[in-house]
């Protein structure tokens, strides 16, 4: 099958390496225009160009993918099979679902119709889900609300963050991909209607959506450093100044408690945390213009002890 991809982040990347692999032909690669990025604000490409022109394949990056210029070019590679999303990062326009022969064909991070939107991973982690997965489907005009194609589950591991639950699941996803394409190729794949009433958002979260609130319990507060690691960061306060939070676990109990946000203990383990309902360990922390580090060594080096209060 001709396609063209669509697709610009890390999650991207291992189904576009399968489609160049497999027996389909990738005719271009449609990414965001370049950014500056880092301290130096020099132009960096996305991942996915980076690979597609690694493989000699052409590059596409318009401001607007619906506009008619891009529309030109993309007709210009005459009929395709099916056009590839995969967070991609623009919207695609009535005109473009039209064009490709089996559709537009995208790869979300979740079991559909649970956590449409643009941060499924984070949220799935956020909500303390134990399983999570990958569905292909046909994009309509909405938001993840196409048709179903396939679908594959896994297990969300203990201690997982939403990064490293991202590299599973756009592993998972680029096999799915490539079973998709074969079975839409070969009739052998019937889509499925998504049933709304069982839908779910995941709407891109904020900064602000990492901040830790002491007053929830242990479990819910290690699903949110979980869920927001490494984007947008899960984060508290101690005397006003803001400490991310990189790593953090369920502290197990000894019968001591203390008020939300105080700090029951520092030891080598790191520092224990009062919540709502039982307490948590921060592991790994980074305070405002430092490096990251363990939470024993931010302790010892500022003189961190119990009594003190985040948040």
């Amino acid at each position: 099958m001709k396609v063209i991809f669509a697709g610009t982040s890390p999650f991207a990347v291992p189904s576009l390496e399968k489609l160049i692999a497999s027996a389909h032909e990738v005719l271009a690669v449609i990414t965001q225009p370049d950014k500056p990025r880092g301290r130096g604000r020099q132009m960096q490409f996305s991942p996915v160009k980076e690979v597609g022109l690694a493989h000699g394949i052409s590059i596409m990056q318009p401001e607007n993918i619906g506009s008619p210029e891009s529309l030109d070019e993309i007709k210009g590679y005459g009929q395709i099979g099916a056009l590839v999303v995969v967070a991609y990062g623009q919207k695609i326009t009535p005109e473009l679902l039209e064009l490709p022969k089996y559709g537009v064909v995208n790869v979300h991070g979740s079991i559909l119709p649970k956590y449409r939107g643009a941060a499924p991973i984070q949220h799935a982690i956020i909500a303390g889900e134990t399983q999570t997965g990958v569905t292909t489907m046909l994009m309509d005009e909405g938001w993840d609300t196409g048709d179903m194609l396939l679908q594959k589950t896994l297990d969300i591991f203990p201690d997982e963050n939403a990064g490293e639950l991202s590299v599973r699941l756009a592993m998972l996803g680029a096999d799915l991909l490539a079973d998709t394409l074969d079975g839409l190729e070969s009739g052998s794949i019937s889509p499925i209607p998504q049933d709304n009433e069982l839908a779910t958002l995941a709407r891109s979260l904020s900064r602000d959506a990492g901040e830790i609130y002491w007053k929830h319990s242990a479990h819910d507060i290690v699903n949110l450093v979980h869920g927001c690691t490494p984007r947008p960061g899960a984060f508290t306060k101690l005397n006003g100044t803001i400490i991310k939070v990189w790593s953090a676990s369920v502290a197990d109990s000894d019968g001591r408690l203390g008020e939300p946000g105080e700090i029951i203990e520092v030891n080598s383990g790191g520092i224990k945390a009062a919540c709502g309902s039982g307490s948590v360990h921060l592991r790994e922390v980074q305070a405002e213009s430092r490096q990251r580090m363990s939470a024993a060594d931010f302790a010892r080096g500022i003189g961190l002890d119990s009594g003190c209060r985040l948040g």
